[in-house]
């Protein structure tokens, strides 16, 4: 006598309790990102005189932006920041990680939130802070330099074209180090110690241990981190325009304006609101397309 027990059919559950639950999501996504999504891009193709005066242009907004001089300085400015903050940013956050990660000091707690302290004060006041501390003479970063090196006691951080970009970058790096460093720290603490002791075993030296096995280890979030600090090197608004505000943040000779800047200068100071919505587009544009590649880079590496 043979039995045969098969497993009964799925039945699929046609109650409206799943969509209940997932309607809260879908009702404040399309509310506060579809429907300003759509709206942004039909701005885009207006011309607007304040919110309520609009006209179809088309594509003309696009065509002002991308022949525009001041959007390409404005472009080039970011770009510069954003290499910065990739090439002295991230390693110096890696390496005081790398430092915070060896070593069992109870003083490691106390310098993790020290460096990362920065991070919470918000950008505004950490502009201010270094308006004060790029005062010519009586400045605290002039008087430590001309200590050090005997140069810097009269400079003119933010009236000098040639010097806004690099007082940027080191109010960028105050700020930001701390909380990237925080990632890396978290990253270096999850890497399989076995394979850092069975490397040292075969007598690898602290580089190639660094570049064989813990730089592949924290891989992901390298690329994460990468990519956010691209991407908020692109929306930098804050920080020029709370060191600069004489100038709406653009410096002299525009040597601070970015490109979020350039938006606000158009949509919100002009009212021109459909000129930025396409400088809002093309920046983010921008950005996915650095993305895609930075992306298409980490494969190529791995």
């Amino acid at each position: 006598m043979s039995s045969s027990s098969g497993a009964r059919p799925r039945r699929l559950y046609k109650g409206w309790a799943p969509y209940l639950f997932v309607a809260p999501f879908i009702l404040l996504s399309s509310v506060f990102t579809l429907y300003p999504l759509l709206r942004a891009a039909l701005l885009a193709f207006q011309q607007t005189n304040g919110p309520a005066s609009r006209a179809f242009v088309g594509l003309d907004n696009f065509r002002y932006v991308l022949s525009d001089l001041n959007f390409y300085q404005a472009l080039g400015n970011t770009s510069t920041y954003a290499f910065c903050s990739l090439f002295l940013q991230l390693p110096l956050a890696l390496g005081l990680a790398l430092l915070l990660d060896s070593g069992q000091s109870h003083a490691k707690r106390w310098f993790r939130l020290i460096l990362f302290s920065p991070n919470l004060v918000g950008q505004i006041f950490v502009g201010i802070l270094f308006g004060v501390l790029f005062t010519p003479r009586y400045g605290l970063i002039n008087r430590a330099l001309h200590a050090l090196i005997g140069w810097g006691l009269n400079e003119q951080w933010l009236s000098t074209p040639e010097l806004v970009m690099p007082a940027i970058v080191i109010t960028g790096l105050w700020v930001w180090t701390g909380f990237n460093m925080v990632y890396f720290l978290a990253a270096l603490q999850s890497v399989d110690k076995t394979l850092i002791e069975a490397a040292r075993i075969d007598g690898a030296s602290g580089l190639r241990l660094f570049w064989h096995v813990t730089l592949p280890s924290i891989r992901h979030v390298v690329v994460f981190v990468t990519l956010t600090s691209v991407i908020g090197s692109y929306q930098l608004f804050e920080l020029p325009l709370a060191l600069m505000p004489q100038t709406d943040g653009k410096g002299p000779d525009s040597a601070g304006l970015t490109v979020i800047l350039y938006l606000y200068e158009h949509a919100f100071s002009a009212g021109d609101l459909g000129l930025g919505s396409a400088v809002g587009w093309i920046v983010a544009a921008l950005l996915v397309a650095l993305s895609l590649l930075q992306l298409r880079i980490a494969r190529w590496v791995e």
